[in-house]
């Protein structure tokens, strides 16, 4: 039996999608909040200026979501998560990758974001990806558990393009 690669695809959030944004975000972060994120929530980070979101698929099935915003030349990523069990398989670079190039459009010259600190595939992820630690915000993710862990703030510059580029 051959295998194939799976078909990725990234495509934007739009209003309808709120119900499926906040379903991909618990299933991307069950394990790691108390809390997911509500569709309420997800609404007014998107409604935010500069916000923007995209949703990963895998075989046009969503897996993935980032959501971001862009202000005052910087990015930031406030979320990104792939579901279980459509991990390590280049959805969440892509994801990164479609953010990295729509904020570098929006004029945006540096790119943020945080990482839990016992969250090592992400981390590799992002180190692979141009990151590098800027700081550290301690006690910053609370677990099921009641156990508390780090932040590690990390950043990249963003090539910006030049004007009749976009």
């Amino acid at each position: 039996m051959t295998s194939r690669a799976p078909d990725l695809a990234v495509r934007p959030a739009v209003a309808f999608d709120l119900d499926a944004l906040a379903q991909l975000h618990a299933d991307a972060f069950a394990q790691a909040w108390d809390q997911p994120w509500s569709r309420e929530s997800i609404a007014t980070l998107l409604a935010m200026p500069g916000s923007f979101g995209l949703i990963g698929l895998i075989d046009g099935v969503p897996a993935g979501l980032v959501i971001a915003r862009v202000a005052g030349g910087e990015a930031e990523i406030l979320t990104l998560g792939v579901t279980p069990d459509a991990r390590r398989r280049g959805l969440a670079r892509l994801l990164l990758d479609e953010t990295v190039s729509h904020a570098a459009a929006e004029g945006a010259e540096r790119l943020f974001l945080e990482v839990a600190e016992d969250n090592l595939p992400a981390q590799s992820l992002y180190h692979g990806a141009d990151f590098v630690r800027v700081g550290r915000r301690p006690d910053y993710y609370a677990r099921g558990t009641g156990v508390r862990v780090a932040a590690l703030i990390l950043a990249r510059p963003l090539a910006v393009l030049p004007f009749d580029a976009l």
